[in-house]
């Protein structure tokens, strides 16, 4: 009894200590959105110490910095970041070069040069190691500051081989410039600007100043508008890096400003892996933020092309009003090939930049159409390049180019996104920097709110299928099994795991809609057919007729029972009784059906718009998505219900539903003398279109729906919830995944990985480290948004 109640004590002290680590989480994140936390950089530092006092060149301009340095060497000599452990790395050799040098400008620290010159002399073959990921401009920028380093006496302990393959390597890079003389494009005067500390005298100085900002700074970058002040004197920049230290303290970071991205990097983060709900207040605060800076073309964000595309389409698909007219900077390729990040070949902004091109809300946004165009062309460039197998963020490339936002659903795209975490996050410019200092806490949450949705799951789904059971359903020979598949789409979009009633729901309802598809479609003869249609159009009253088969029956009661059941739960959520808007909604659907069953029994030929009309019915997506609405947590009115935006909202995601599902069916529902939207076009062109162009027609109005709908769902003025808006636009995205290629609904094995993946496989973590090589073996694959290694492939394992 003792030591029972003891087990019982501590298992409730594990529980608080739990929810308190969780809570401590959460506000660490909380704290982090409001304001990151910005790192000091050796490397700028050690810059901003080196600026002489104007008047005064004996003295520095800022001793603070100095000081700081003094105080911050690491005990192997070098300086750098202790968070990262690279004390191997390009970065910190560069760091250590520049802190000795401004130690060795002002004859203060003789122990600590010492130091750092042996850690720079142990190290020194890495400079050469060109299968090591260098910081940008690391052949200019180390180069020289290693010749202005011998210059003011400084004596490396290193051989003269590789003394003089370091001066090699700076005469080449110098040769490579002299070359481009001729290229006075924008991108390469940047590049030659923002890396001007390593060319010093070298440089124009008046064509460098051409890119300072309204700040006073080159770039945001401390070094490069140090060097400015060292090599020609001005008040600007002397005015921001007086601002930077007076933030500060006795130390800078490697950007500046830099808030707007971190705190944007963070929003899509948490998006991206699911937690984004429990953060909210913050989120809306920062995109408001955000907006109003973006209204007034802040510099902070219009001349960084990955800030600008991501705020771009961040603040689109939260409803903000963002036009495409305001990336007309970077429409063409030609305009970021002449940008700073252009000229660098920046992945990631390239990247940014085509995921901003894919949320076109009209046809009416050539910009958007022009970018996605250019940015998908360089990116699968890349892909066929040397460096895909050790650039980390090409694999992010592969998945964007493979699914489009469009066509994934959120709980799959959650998962990759959590086993691709980089907890580590350090991300390189001229120096190695931290934009975010909870990654870990961020991946902790989302591994914890990943791993207890999976246990929700997998409970709903044995309650599906012993509802199956209970109702008989798994006794009807014709109706396709698709319980899993079923709750898969309820799973991964409605995925929080408090929404459970919502799940069931869309669940119960899917299931239903596709065994009454099969009745209607192949097993049901003309008297079941209308008997049933009676039988649901009686409802309570459904005695007062006959069952004409025990097919009939099954089906009725099934439909009859569970949709009572769910109304009574939607009915206690809405305050008011919606039962009978969910028995009208199955109306409908099986009278659409019941006339396309007398179409093909009767060889009539419908036109395309008496087809289209019945067939937003037909699809079966009413009884599925308009009660789910309902048990939201959000009150839904009856005028809202039967406003002109909610069946909008329902055309458009049923016609981008029906007609995928036309595209992958035309060939097997031609040979059952079926009519769809494909081979109507094709039989009203009187021969002129084959079915290859009704497909391209098809796709086209597919299309145009998808951003009708988009932009409905993104409205700001809307008398829907902003919630229900989603949910169509998530069934939409759920009808592409399932017939983007094929018919991955019908299939019995093309939606098995992301079962998986969604419920059943525990998460498979990796630390991704870009200094690290990727062997062309342990490449990933990618199925379905599955992850597999070439070994699981063989095997067959449905691994995510």
């Amino acid at each position: 009894m003792i030591s029972s109640c003891s087990a019982y004590t501590e298992k409730s002290l594990v529980g608080e200590n739990d929810k308190m680590q969780k809570k401590e989480r959460n506000a660490r994140i909380k704290k982090e959105l409001r304001e990151p936390e910005v790192l000091s950089s050796p490397y700028d530092t050690a810059w901003v110490a080196m600026v002489p006092l104007q008047g005064f060149p004996q003295a520095p301009c800022f001793p603070q910095c100095v000081e700081w340095i003094l105080q911050n060497q690491c005990n192997n000599g070098s300086w750098g970041i202790n968070e990262y452990d690279l004390s191997t790395n390009k970065s910190s050799l560069l760091s250590t070069l520049a802190c000795i040098i401004a130690l060795k400008k002002w004859n203060v620290g003789p122990e600590h040069i010492m130091r750092g010159l042996h850690f720079v002399g142990r190290n020194f073959s890495i400079v050469m190691d060109e299968q090591i990921v260098a910081p940008i401009g690391f052949n200019i920028i180390f180069t020289g500051m290693f010749n202005l380093a011998i210059g003011i006496g400084l004596e490396f302990p290193i051989k003269q081989f590789e003394f003089d393959a370091c001066l090699h390597i700076r005469q080449m890079e110098l040769n490579r410039f002299v070359k481009l003389a001729g290229d006075k494009s924008y991108g390469r005067e940047a590049y030659m600007a923002y890396i001007a500390e390593g060319l010093g005298n070298t440089l124009d100085w008046d064509v460098v100043m051409k890119f300072q900002r309204n700040n006073g700074s080159l770039f945001n970058s401390p070094s490069a508008t140090a060097a400015a002040l060292i090599y020609n004197y001005n008040d600007k920049a002397l005015q921001y890096l007086n601002l930077l230290v007076g933030k500060f303290g006795s130390s800078v970071p490697t950007v500046f400003p830099i808030n707007i991205y971190c705190q944007l990097s963070m929003v899509d983060s948490l998006e991206k892996t699911g937690i984004s709900r429990h953060f909210s207040s913050e989120i809306k605060s920062i995109l408001d933020m955000t907006y109003s800076l973006w209204l007034q073309r802040d510099e902070e964000i219009m001349l960084d092309v990955e800030t600008c595309a991501m705020a771009f389409r961040i603040l689109r698909m939260n409803g903000y009003d963002v036009y495409s007219d305001d990336l007309s900077h970077v429409a063409k390729a030609s305009a970021f090939h002449s940008s700073l990040q252009g000229y660098l070949n920046d992945t990631k902004s390239l990247l940014e930049l085509y995921r901003a091109s894919r949320v076109g809300v009209s046809k009416n946004e050539p910009i958007l159409d022009d970018i996605g165009f250019w940015s998908s062309s360089l990116l699968m460039e890349r892909m066929c390049s040397d460096e895909v197998q050790r650039v980390p963020i090409l694999g992010e490339v592969e998945y964007a180019l493979k699914f489009p936002f469009y066509a994934t659903m959120e709980r799959l795209d959650h998962r990759r996104n959590i086993e691709c975490f980089d907890a580590r996050g350090y991300k390189m410019l001229k120096t190695t920097y931290l934009p975010c200092r909870v990654n870990e806490d961020h991946l902790a949450l989302a591994v914890e709110d990943f791993n207890y949705s999976q246990f929700i799951y997998q409970d709903e789904l044995l309650h599906l299928e012993s509802w199956v059971k209970e109702n008989k359903l798994n006794q009807l020979q014709f109706a396709r099994q698709k319980q899993t598949y079923c709750y898969l789409s309820a799973s991964a979009t409605i995925f929080p795991p408090e929404l459970s009633d919502a799940r069931i729901s869309w669940a119960k309802n899917s299931v239903l809609v596709t065994v009454a598809d099969d009745f209607f479609d192949v097993a049901g003869s003309k008297e079941e057919l209308e008997n049933l249609v009676a039988l649901v159009e009686k409802w309570d009253e459904y005695h007062e007729l006959q069952f004409c088969s025990e097919t009939v029956r099954i089906l009725f009661f099934a439909i009859y029972t569970t949709v009572n059941q769910l109304g009574e739960r939607a009915s206690a959520v809405q305050n008011r009784d919606v039962r009978k808007h969910l028995v009208e909604l199955w109306i409908q659907t099986l009278r659409s059906a019941l006339s396309e069953a007398e179409w093909v029994r009767s060889q009539y030929v419908p036109t395309i718009d008496e087809y289209m009309i019945n067939a937003n019915i037909s699809y079966g997506l009413g009884p599925i998505v308009p009660p789910s609405l309902y048990l939201l947590g959000h009150e839904i009115l009856e005028t809202v219900v039967k406003d002109q935006e909610m069946n909008e909202l329902f055309r458009l995601m049923s016609t981008c539903g029906r007609l995928l599902n036309d595209i992958q069916g035309f060939e097997r529902e031609g040979s059952q003398g079926k009519v769809n939207s494909v081979s109507l076009h094709v039989h009203y062109s009187d021969g002129s279109m084959s079915s290859e162009a009704a497909k391209k027609l098809v796709r086209e109005s597919i299309a145009s729906c998808r951003r009708d709908l988009l932009r409905l769902v993104l409205m700001k003025d809307s008398v829907v919830p902003k919630v229900c808006k989603e949910l169509f636009w998530k069934m939409c995205k759920v009808n592409h995944l399932f017939y983007s290629q094929t018919d991955g609904f019908s299939s019995p094995k093309e939606m098995v990985g992301a079962v998986n993946a969604v419920i059943y496989e525990p998460l498979k973590l990796q630390i991704c480290d870009p200094s690290l090589k990727l062997n062309q073996n342990n490449k990933n694959f990618l199925k379905n948004g599955a992850l597999f290694t070439k070994e699981e492939k063989k095997e067959g394992s449905c691994t995510a």
